[in-house]
């Protein structure tokens, strides 16, 4: 059996399961996919389930409107399937347009934000290829939460009422996102019920997932983005298909191998930093010593230079992917940390050399899931699709409007898309699938928790649980107060920008969920998020 160790006092137990295991942010959805699990269903089915009553109790997180990625260990394969879900730009989009408008950054707010809905078609492709009860069935949870209704909880009542005035500023969305008097959203223990997205996921059930891309649904999300000044047509949602893409890797300890998935994701900038990592002894560096938490940064900080220099939508760009993840490239840009001083770094040149839900499903049979969807920021857009209850995501954020960069706005193209699966196998056998919610967060999560789980031996919740730093957009490092002030005062001093401790008490470092297998017993072991409304169960 697993042998764990912590350095730390965690903070939860471990949730411990031979028949299968639902990790989530919300208890109530973890449930849905116990059911299914119970029911007879099997991961792939169990995560679907889970997801659907996730964009129904975690609205302000995730949606139908949102986007998708998932990796699926298949136990029948003996492999693992990546899947990329998320839609590309409206065909008419251009970058120039939207600098002509004024904008210098690409809006986060309104209907020139909104990409292609992909959730539902990947949700389509992941059940056709490895589901095995119907949808109906599968739907079930997510319908009754929406028609019936449930209690929202203290942390979604909280984000919720930070997306007041976000969600006052359409009629379609006051209506249904901030029904109480006074036009607030739930307050904790309060039941929200919203019976037009029961009606849409029931369409879906009644008349197949075309209904979400054609038709009055799709014209009812179509007018809603042209007339806030977008673009999105029902011809860009009708032509829309999700695709199953090969994950990519790199061996990171002797046995270890971490997959993510390939561009337009950002699951290279965790691989990048994984890469720079391999080359020391973390292990005999200690976790959350000076010496393993200043590199751990500096690594993060030169993949980030090399993930927004370089990732797009590969159907529009050329990534050198092999020379970025190559030995010489990697050793390259290793030799720029100084073990005493940060750096500031600028991309690199590789030569050719020869707010989101995560969660994650095992079941008896071996099968795993790394599921994350997202609607990007607060309630995705601010646009809510006329009376389908459907909220729309803001994906196009992520596009950039510098003239010639791989990921310039573009139509028909797919921004830089910042939520990532994680997973690891472990000689070759499904080990551990994990994921860390949170924008940016993200593949910083991976690093941090997945060095934990292979490099010092940490259970999944003492991993989760361990202290975080996050570095932002503006190149500030923002330091879990749980890291003391030691750490920041040592990390200020070897010359990294850290936000003051006051406004790093505010961020929030990511939500996870992990699951470990052990090869042998075929025992999970599970964690979730304390940082939320996490929630792992198994049987």
């Amino acid at each position: 059996m697993m042998n764990f160790h912590t350095q730390f006092s965690s903070r939860r137990s471990n949730i411990i399961g031979k028949n299968g295991m639902v990790a989530t942010s919300q208890p109530l959805a973890t449930q849905a996919g116990i059911d299914i699990l119970r029911a007879g269903g099997n991961a792939v089915d169990a995560a679907i389930a889970t997801v659907a009553a996730l964009c129904v109790t975690e609205p302000c997180s995730t949606g139908i409107g949102g986007d998708a990625f998932a990796l699926i260990w298949s136990a029948k394969d003996k492999r693992l399937f990546g899947l990329n879900a998320s839609g590309p730009s409206p065909k008419e989009l251009t970058a120039k347009y939207v600098r002509e408008q004024g904008h210098t950054e690409f809006p986060a707010l309104g209907g020139l934000a909104v990409t292609v809905p992909g959730a539902v078609r990947g949700w389509e492709m992941a059940l056709n290829k490895f589901g095995s009860l119907p949808l109906e069935r599968i739907l079930k949870s997510a319908i009754d939460y929406a028609k019936d209704g449930y209690p929202v909880s203290e942390r979604i009542a909280w984000q919720w009422n930070h997306s007041i005035e976000k969600m006052s500023r359409l009629p379609d969305s006051k209506r249904v996102w901030l029904p109480y008097e006074g036009g607030r959203g739930p307050r904790p223990g309060e039941i929200f019920s919203n019976p037009e997205v029961a009606a849409t996921l029931q369409t879906i059930v009644d008349k197949g997932y075309d209904s979400f891309y054609t038709g009055d649904i799709a014209q009812q999300i179509a007018d809603c983005v042209q007339a806030d000044g977008g673009f999105l047509t029902t011809e860009d949602l009708a032509k829309y298909k999700a695709e199953w893409v090969e994950p990519i890797s790199v061996e990171y300890r002797p046995g270890y191998r971490f997959f993510e998935i390939p561009p337009n994701g950002q699951g290279l900038t965790a691989l990048l930093a994984l890469n720079i990592m391999k080359g020391y002894d973390v292990k005999g560096m200690g976790h959350g010593t000076y010496e393993y938490t200043h590199t751990m940064m500096e690594a993060v900080k030169l993949a980030f230079a090399d993930a927004h220099a370089y990732i797009a939508d590969p159907k529009h760009a050329q990534i050198p992917m092999a020379e970025l993840l190559s030995d010489a490239y990697t050793q390259e840009r290793r030799s720029l940390i100084d073990s005493k001083s940060a750096l500031t770094p600028a991309a690199g040149n590789p030569q050719q050399r020869g707010d989101t839900v995560y969660l994650t499903v095992a079941d008896a049979e071996g099968n795993m899931v790394s599921w994350i969807q997202s609607l990007y920021m607060g309630f995705g857009s601010g646009l809510t699709a006329g009376t389908t209850g459907v909220q729309l995501q803001n994906r196009g954020a992520n596009f950039t409007l510098e003239e010639g960069h791989p990921n310039e706005a573009a139509g028909g193209k797919r921004p830089f898309h910042t939520i990532i699966p994680g997973f690891i196998t472990k000689n070759d056998q499904a080990w551990a699938s994990f994921g860390v919610m949170g924008g940016f967060m993200q593949p910083q999560g991976h690093l941090q928790v997945g060095s934990s789980l292979v490099d010092f031996d940490m259970s999944p919740q003492a991993a989760l649980d361990a202290p975080r730093f996050y570095w932002q957009k503006e190149k500030l490092f923002a330091l879990e107060t749980t890291f003391g002030q030691n750490m920041y005062e040592e990390m200020r001093l070897r010359g990294h920008q850290l936000l003051p401790v006051s406004q790093a008490e505010k961020i929030h470092y990511g939500g996870g969920q992990a699951i470990v297998r052990d090869p042998d017993s075929g025992v999970y072991v599970g964690g979730s998020e304390p940082r939320n409304d996490g929630a792992a169960a198994g049987f």
